[in-house]
Formats: C-alpha cells, sequence, structure tokens
C-alpha cells in the first residue's frame, strides 16, 4: 500500500477548499475572456469577420460526408452556417455572447439551424466521441485552462473522424506586435502543443504550413499551420 510521508497529509477539508479555489479562478478567466471579446466585436457596429466560411475548411470538408460537427470559437458564425448548408449537424461555441448573437442572427438569415452555444470550449462538458468532425479555425484556447480540459476537447472526435485545426503561421516580427499589444501567442495552445495530445489514438495526415486559401483582403496572415489528423 502506498502511504504519503509523514506530515504531508492534506486534510479532506484542504483539498476541497482547493479544488473550489481552482474552479473560482477559472470562472474568473472565462469571465474576463469574454468581457475581452465583447469589447472587440462591439468596436464595431456590423459584422468583425467577412461573412466567409475559412478558405482551408471548404478545401478540407468539402468532400467529407456530413455527420456531427463542432466549430471552436465559432465567432460570428461563418463556418458553422457553411457547414450546416451542406448536411452537417452542428454545435458551435464562442465565448463571447456578442458574436454568438451576431451568428444567430445570421444563420436564421440563412435559413439554416444550428446549435449555438456562449460559453468556453475548455470548460464545456462535451461528451468524449461526440463528433465527426472538430474543426478550430484559428482558436484562441489558452494554456491556462489547463492540458487535461485540452485533452477532453480533442477526445470529442469519435473513430472515423476528423480534427482539424488551423493557425496562423507566425514568424518573429508578428509574435512581437501581436505581444506589444497585450497577446502572447506563447499563452495559448498552438500545433506544436495539440501534437502530443493526439497520441497513438490519430493518424496525422497533415502537419505542415500552407498557403492562406482565400484569404480576406488586406489580412497580414498569408500562411496558416494546418493540422488534419483522423481518429483511428
Amino acid at each position: 500500500m502506498l502511504c504519503r510521508p509523514h506530515g504531508t497529509h492534506r486534510p479532506a477539508r484542504a483539498i476541497v477548499g482547493s479544488v473550489h479555489e481552482q474552479k473560482h479562478d477559472d470562472e474568473r478567466l472565462v469571465t474576463a475572456r469574454a468581457v475581452e471579446w465583447d469589447a472587440r466585436y462591439s468596436e464595431r457596429d456590423g459584422a468583425m469577420w467577412s461573412g466567409r466560411p475559412n478558405g482551408r475548411l471548404v478545401a478540407e470538408v468539402a468532400g467529407l460526408r456530413p455527420g456531427q460537427a463542432v466549430d471552436v470559437g465559432c465567432g460570428e458564425g461563418a463556418d458553422a452556417i457553411w457547414l450546416a448548408q451542406r448536411g452537417w449537424t452542428v454545435t458551435a461555441i464562442d465565448v463571447s455572447d456578442v458574436a454568438v448573437s451576431r451568428a444567430r442572427q445570421a444563420s436564421e438569415r440563412a435559413g439554416v439551424a444550428v446549435d449555438w452555444v456562449c460559453g468556453d470550449a475548455l470548460q464545456t462538458p462535451f461528451a468524449a466521441g461526440s463528433f465527426d468532425l472538430v474543426s478550430m479555425q484559428y482558436p484562441a484556447l489558452p494554456k491556462a485552462g489547463g492540458e487535461p480540459a485540452m485533452q477532453a476537447l480533442v477526445d470529442t472526435v469519435r473513430p472515423g473522424g476528423l480534427l482539424l485545426a488551423v493557425y496562423h503561421d507566425l514568424d518573429g516580427e508578428r509574435r512581437e506586435h501581436m505581444k506589444s499589444r497585450g497577446i502572447d501567442p506563447a499563452d495559448y495552445f498552438d500545433a506544436d502543443d495539440l501534437g502530443p495530445l493526439l497520441g497513438e489514438a490519430f493518424t496525422i495526415e497533415l502537419h505542415a504550413v500552407e498557403p492562406r486559401i482565400d484569404p480576406p483582403p488586406g489580412t497580414p496572415h498569408v500562411a496558416d499551420v494546418v493540422v488534419r489528423a483522423r481518429r483511428r
């Protein structure tokens, strides 16, 4: 039997207290992110994004048989609406209530049904093996949310299903520019962090820097880091 060394026993009350404190910290983090993103979206009255689906999503998914999909960090909903128009049953989640409200209105105008969720994808308890497609297009998922939470999100891909994650290919100059604006890319999960979480459960079909497909006019990002992985 394994025993805790003398003097290191943690009372049950202390354990419960630490769990409660961690949960409170997580909630504060989510609230702060929601406030931050709501403020960004509220800087303009109209849409922040182009309203077109991300080109890499279209290229990688157009030929797939529709199933259950989740759009992580859905923003104003263009990707989720595109998927729904092609027969996918879509859950779309974003931490910003402003973005989700705009996305819901856009889906109503498009005449498609999407399950819109306002929340943090790393804190929302999606069941393991729920989705045929997990789409993460330029996700802003903070490492402070915890590696186990990111692993749980990866595990929502069902056997035979696809995880498609696309990140901006950031050079040193662009990283420094973002840091000068108070955003450190190192604080967020990226493709290199994702790889170890896939492990032997996935076949990595693509992990490469690729030209960005159909970028919005004026965008500084001209290349993507693309991870396409299929669950075995």
